[in-house]
């Protein structure tokens, strides 16, 4: 690992800390840069030694320096959800303008992830701009002509739009726009898979959650992380995958 690498790692914990920030007000409909980082509970200011990604968390014992409340965990795990999936992506996708559409991508799944783990919520006003980016950027950057990627993100949609028809109501319309947004980046072949994959992780996911006594059967569980875990892989692996199962057969 070199020099750049390590940079890279401290700047994308500083960026998950942010991205803390964003999900948590955007659910509480506070503006993302006022106040200043407070403690939930106590409302105090945080120092700047408590704002070390991981660290101040591990240091503090999990709790506020101030009122000694338990801080949730989900702070180090969206810093180190963040650091690891865009490290993963750089050294994956490497250093070309495929990037672009990749870290906007990640950055989106990211951020669904904190609120749909928080409130079961992938929220509009992440998604929405951060479509429009993806539409942009695939505009001038893909493998793909312009209208491959567009009918990614009608797959996607449609896709996700007609498990909640069926389901009647057991997807959300955030995880229907957020799949536009996968399928305008990934295009269509490669959304379908990702579905696939993120249908296998939430059954997994959920079986593990019953096992561990964690939810009840029946009651319901974010789909975000696992729309993360498919997307990802098959962002970076998908076509392989294909090439695998066709030979496969």
């Amino acid at each position: 690992m070199g020099f750049i690498d390590i940079l890279f790692i401290i700047f994308t914990l500083i960026l998950g800390s942010f991205f803390n920030v964003v999900a948590i007000r955007l659910l509480k409909k506070e503006s993302v840069v006022f106040p200043p980082s407070h403690c939930p509970h106590c409302s105090h200011r945080l120092s700047i030694l408590d704002l070390f990604p991981v660290l101040s968390y591990l240091f503090l014992k999990g709790k506020c320096r101030y009122c000694k409340t338990a801080i949730s965990p989900l702070y180090p795990f969206g810093e180190l959800l963040t650091a690891v999936s865009l490290f993963y992506i750089y050294k994956t996708i490497g250093i070309s303008i495929e990037i672009i559409p990749a870290f906007i991508l990640t950055i989106l799944l990211i951020i669904s992830v904190l609120t749909d783990i928080r409130e079961h919520l992938i929220l509009d006003k992440v998604t929405l701009p951060l479509l429009g980016l993806l539409v942009i950027s695939r505009m001038f950057i893909g493998s793909e002509p312009f209208w491959y990627y567009l009918l990614g993100g009608l797959v996607g949609f449609s896709l996700l739009l007609f498990i909640a028809i069926i389901s009647k109501g057991g997807m959300g319309g955030g995880d229907i726009k957020l799949y536009a947004a996968i399928g305008v980046t990934l295009g269509p072949s490669l959304t379908a898979l990702s579905l696939v994959l993120a249908s296998f992780a939430g059954a997994i996911g959920g079986l593990f959650l019953m096992m561990t006594g964690k939810v009840k059967r029946g009651q319901p569980v974010a789909f975000g992380p696992s729309i993360f875990i498919g997307t990802i892989i098959a962002y970076t692996y998908g076509e392989e995958i294909w090439k695998w199962y066709i030979g496969f057969w």
